[in-house]
């Protein structure tokens, strides 16, 4: 797994999401090129913001920690067209260039803060996390889409 707390990989996922155009057509799945950034910025938001959403209840929080977790931060790509929680799927336009330049803030933002600022801190649907599953579920997620997109 690439470490996006390096900074040449966090340039190399910067320059593939640069290369993605508003007309990029899914080679899987159904979002837009515009959808898809709007979705991966949740991931951050959640991080980020998490103070403006309702956290999941205890029965939820540990069925995901239990389930979807190790599915999320694992060493194994994340199957094409698979689901994405309710929270994550963005429905109608988004501006594809704010999306896109939001995107690219938070991975500098990954970037600069570091492994050490991630190693045990919460995440708000799986709990405590170490740094490398931070880096699994940052990395993944942002390769399994751009990857869709061909970039």
């Amino acid at each position: 797994m690439k470490d996006i707390f390096s900074e040449e990989v966090a340039n190399e996922l910067i320059q593939r999401i640069r290369k993605l155009q508003p007309t990029a057509k899914p080679l899987w799945g159904k979002m837009s090129a515009d959808q898809v950034l709007a979705h991966c910025n949740v991931t951050y938001a959640f991080t980020f913001e998490s103070d403006q959403f309702e956290r999941p209840g205890a029965i939820k929080k540990f069925l995901m920690k239990a389930f979807i977790k190790p599915m999320v931060v694992g060493d194994r790509p994340y199957p094409k067209s698979s689901r994405t929680a309710p929270e994550f799927i963005i429905q109608g336009t988004c501006d594809f260039e704010m999306e896109k330049e939001r995107l690219i803030g938070h991975i500098q933002k990954v970037q600069q803060l570091g492994f050490v600022y991630f190693d045990g801190k919460d995440n708000f649907s799986f709990g405590e996390m170490s740094g490398s599953e931070w880096n699994a579920l940052f990395y993944k997620h942002l390769d399994h889409h751009l990857r869709q997109f061909g970039v």
